[in-house]
């Protein structure tokens, strides 16, 4: 499943600092039973808008995932909450089927 949420970095926050925040809290809650991976992706019309997209096995292991018991987690969340505008946008199943448009080889 795909956890994916909208932030809107806030005047006084980088995008730059968000990301070093994220790599470091990202790979403590990838140690997590389930976590496949996350990615980060900048808008390109707007700098400080940013798509996260973390996904997991299924939606109870996200569910059980525990980010308190980490200190370091605890203190990037905390500062992401406060310089940061978060939005959820969704909890989203791997489709059944996906329709991939096949690599030109014409170059």
């Amino acid at each position: 499943m795909k956890f994916i949420f909208e932030v809107i970095v806030k005047p006084g926050f980088t995008v730059e600092e968000y990301a070093a925040n994220w790599l470091v809290a990202s790979e403590i809650m990838q140690r997590a039973p389930g976590a496949l991976g996350t990615r980060l992706h900048r808008d390109l019309n707007n700098p400080n808008r940013l798509l996260a997209i973390a996904s997991w096995e299924s939606k109870s292991a996200r569910d059980q995932k525990d980010d308190e018991r980490d200190a370091t987690v605890r203190r990037i969340l905390a500062e992401h909450h406060a310089k940061c505008e978060i939005n959820i946008i969704g909890e989203f199943d791997e489709p059944e089927w996906q329709v991939i448009p096949q690599q030109s080889s014409a170059g």
